[in-house]
């Protein structure tokens, strides 16, 4: 069984790389998938959807759901588990192609596979823990029962940056809880979606129940979001995308779940650990190349501790190292790709217009291979109001910004139109409960990253960075089921 996994990434279906009421299919079009790390290398020419595509997509899942909200408990639960199961077996081979397709470092794809398989396996012992509730009527000799019950069609849009974690937290909930699912990735990682629907198709769930469809937003993603057949859009992406989804979403009653955008704060209080200071930046700001909606690119540092926080994050930051993702001992990767890299570097120079210092980075790095390298960037002596703090910037580039006190930094914190993650970097537990108190954010970290959550607890934002019910852990269940009341009178 090992042996005949491996070699599945190597024969990855590409031209038929659409997955529509159990067969694979090819589009109307192709696109070609770059290895960011060595843009002279293709992964391959994927296939891209019609809109008639899109509505036979919507049409099998809609014909299957019935049958596999019925399907039995233990019998969703194998699928879910199974699915799980080979996703960790095989968290090497396919964490390959993730890297080689995103450009993150090995170790990081691998482990997002991982991750992967483990919110499968978590819903799949969800399965067998949907229990209803019972109540006693106000009227005599009537009972109550309170139950879920599947949504029905639910379109999924995934993001780039997480291509398989993100897409794991959200279909394997939506299968959970008796749910089918058609699912648009994002157009720059179509190897590790198919990858995916590859390990998903051999379950041999009733064909319809999951759907793959690759192709771009304008008309794929469109098609979706404004389909009256539709019950549910669970969107992660750029908050302009997300207002998009909800208008398209509004007028059919359908009920869209929507993560967006961050400007994450990392707090520096004056008596934090300088060393864990300087290793959650580091992997906060940096890993993954800045492209976290968790990433912490606003550096909230107190005045007692400032300059001795600076001096050793740029030594850490030297010491960093940038190169192929698949190349061991790699820090940090390329991004994403040429567009990715052209924001980058304009965000660098509206950075600097402003007044910002550049202490460290802002280069584009020629490295052995041609890929898509940069620099890991810091900038000082910045104000929270300028755009580079305001704004979604998505690039391994951080920014402090000097503060007098706590109260300071909370207010600077919450001084945003996002409010996903924040965090705090203290050893005072008087400044930590009122950091977590009074953060106007969805997760809060304490002498953490920003950037890393758990697969069983809820995960949203406020503000502008989320819409609609928390994602994963139990909390999902509010997003993918309806409530039921029955009552019922004993004769």
């Amino acid at each position: 069984m090992t042996q005949v996994h491996q070699l599945q990434t190597e024969t990855l279906k590409t031209e038929n790389s659409l997955y529509i009421g159990g067969q694979w299919q090819s589009g109307t079009s192709t696109i070609k998938n770059i290895n960011p790390s060595d843009i002279t290398e293709s992964l391959g020419d994927f296939a891209q959807a019609s809109e008639a595509q899109v509505h036979q997509a919507i049409a099998a899942a809609k014909n299957a759901q019935p049958e596999w909200e019925k399907t039995p408990l233990e019998r969703k639960q194998a699928v879910l588990q199974a699915i799980g199961d080979e996703l960790i077996a095989r968290c090497d081979e396919l964490g390959k192609l993730l890297s080689r397709e995103e450009g993150k470092p090995f170790l990081e794809g691998r482990g997002e596979i991982y991750r992967a398989g483990q919110f499968f396996q978590y819903f799949a012992a969800e399965v067998l823990r949907q229990i209803g509730d019972s109540a006693d009527s106000v009227r005599p000799g009537v009972s109550v029962e309170v139950t879920r019950e599947a949504v029905g069609v639910i379109a999924i849009i995934s993001p780039w940056n997480f291509p398989t974690a993100t897409a794991a937290w959200k279909i394997a909930p939506a299968l959970a809880f008796g749910n089918s699912v058609i699912w648009k990735p994002a157009n720059l990682t179509p190897a590790s979606a198919v990858a995916l629907a590859e390990i998903i198709h051999r379950q041999g769930i009733p064909a319809g129940t999951f759907n793959l469809i690759l192709g771009n937003g304008a008309e794929v993603g469109n098609a979706l979001i404004h389909s009256k057949e539709i019950n549910g859009v669970s969107f992660t992406g750029s908050v302009d995308t997300g207002r998009k989804v909800a208008i398209a979403t509004a007028p059919n009653f359908v009920r869209c779940q929507l993560e967006m955008g961050s400007k994450n704060a990392l707090v520096i209080a004056d008596d934090a650990d300088i060393h864990t200071a300087v290793e959650a930046t580091i992997a906060g700001s940096f890993s993954g190349a800045g492209q976290k909606c968790t990433a912490s690119s606003r550096l909230v540092v107190m005045d007692g501790v400032h300059d001795a926080y600076v001096d050793a994050l740029i030594k850490r930051m030297s010491e960093l190292k940038v190169g192929h993702a698949l190349k061991e001992g790699m820090f940090m990767g390329p991004v994403v790709d040429a567009n990715q890299l052209q924001s980058n570097f304009d965000w660098i120079a509206k950075a600097k217009q402003s007044g910002a210092e550049l202490a460290f980075g802002g280069e584009r790095l020629d490295l052995e291979h041609d890929g898509y390298y940069m620099s890991p960037t810091l900038f000082l002596n910045t104000q929270n109001s300028w755009e580079v703090n305001q704004e979604e910037v998505f690039a391994p580039m951080a920014s402090i910004i000097r503060v007098a006190n706590l109260e300071e930094a909370i207010a600077t914190t919450n001084d945003t139109r996002f409010g996903l993650t924040g965090g705090i970097i203290t050893q005072s537990l008087r400044t930590s409960a009122m950091f977590k108190q009074q953060a106007q954010t969805g997760c809060v970290m304490v002498n953490l990253p920003t950037a890393g959550t758990d697969y069983h607890v809820p995960f949203g934002g406020r503000k502008e960075s989320s819409f609609g019910p928390r994602e994963q852990g139990q909390y999902a269940k509010e997003f993918y089921t309806v409530v039921k009341t029955a009552y019922q009178r004993a004769y």
